[in-house]
């Protein structure tokens, strides 16, 4: 009997359907599918609901590959950072190789499948949006500029648009603004958490705004894309696209997230542990967006 085998395979990582679960990034997949239901829902016209729910389970699996191709590039620095050091990969728990066939596979998946499902119009979009976010951001801007956030917002900006295509096979001005919306606030809501989690992104020798150009030059920042993106958040209802309760909505949440924005821009403190401002504003970042789409959802419903 070969023991040295024996050995070598009892040192191999065996993972279960939990690790596998974690490297779809389930927390982040939740905002991703519910904006692009919401896109879906706002959209005109009908999808039977096996259709419907096909379209929104391609477009989770979409994410999740995209999450786990992320982890799978970056399972070096992840090991690095303190809220990343326990993810699958750098526990240990599972192999490279495996995350990245798991990947793979998920993406050629949805893709395929939405365009089945539904057109291959929103598979191509789909299929755009995977890409971008595992090459364009994850393998080039990340590791590479400060504003790596801010041109990576597209890549989860993609959502409200697919959605919207699933629908109609097309896309229109409504969902372009969602798209800009989330694009705009992408950067205010990833520099709050930067904010108090600098030393990790330095750790793990990402070129983030905090750890490259400052604290204050990041609040200001993060004050000027909540500016820009309340006065876009308002436009659909301004143009005539939404009602009054999508447009009241949209008034006094980006009312309430740019006064946030406010009071990072003016803090001063520099223990995260004391960044009760800069934790406020990514919490209610957050919230932010599931009840300004909900407000979407329901002005589509009224106005129907």
């Amino acid at each position: 009997m070969n023991t040295s085998a024996l050995n070598t395979a009892d040192l191999s990582p065996v993972a279960d359907w939990r690790d596998f679960l974690a490297l779809t990034k389930p927390r982040v997949m939740t905002l991703v599918v519910f904006t692009g239901l919401c896109g879906l829902l706002a959209a005109p016209g009908h999808l039977p609901f096996a259709i419907a729910f096909t379209a929104i389970l391609c477009i989770a699996v979409g994410a999740g590959a995209a999450g786990a191709l992320n982890q799978w590039y970056e399972a070096d620095v992840d090991a690095r950072m303190k809220r990343t050091r326990d993810r699958p990969l750098p526990a240990g728990r599972m192999d490279r190789q495996s995350a990245l066939h798991f990947g793979i596979g998920l993406s050629f998946f949805s893709v395929l499948l939405l365009g089945l499902a539904t057109n291959w119009f929103a598979a191509a979009i789909l299929a755009v949006s995977i890409l971008f976010y595992v090459v364009v951001y994850t393998m080039w801007l990340k590791p590479r500029t400060s504003q790596n956030i801010v041109i990576g917002g597209a890549a989860g900006a993609f959502p409200p648009l697919l959605g919207w295509a699933a629908v109609t096979g097309d896309v229109t001005l409504l969902p372009v603004l969602l798209f800009a919306l989330i694009f705009l606030w992408t950067p205010p809501h990833f520099w709050a958490l930067a904010l108090f989690v600098r030393s990790d992104y330095a750790a793990a020798g990402f070129p983030m705004l905090p750890v490259v150009a400052g604290e204050q030059v990041t609040r200001r920042q993060i004050l000027l894309y909540s500016v820009v993106m309340s006065a876009v958040a308002v436009l659909p209802w301004a143009l005539g696209l939404t009602g009054a309760v999508y447009g009241v909505t949209a008034v006094v949440l980006s009312a309430a997230f740019t006064l946030l924005a406010v009071r990072v821009g003016l803090s001063r403190v520099v223990d995260p542990a004391a960044m009760r401002a800069e934790r406020a504003l990514f919490k209610f970042s957050i919230a932010y967006l599931f009840l300004l789409f909900g407000a979407l959802v329901v002005d589509r419903l009224v106005l129907a």
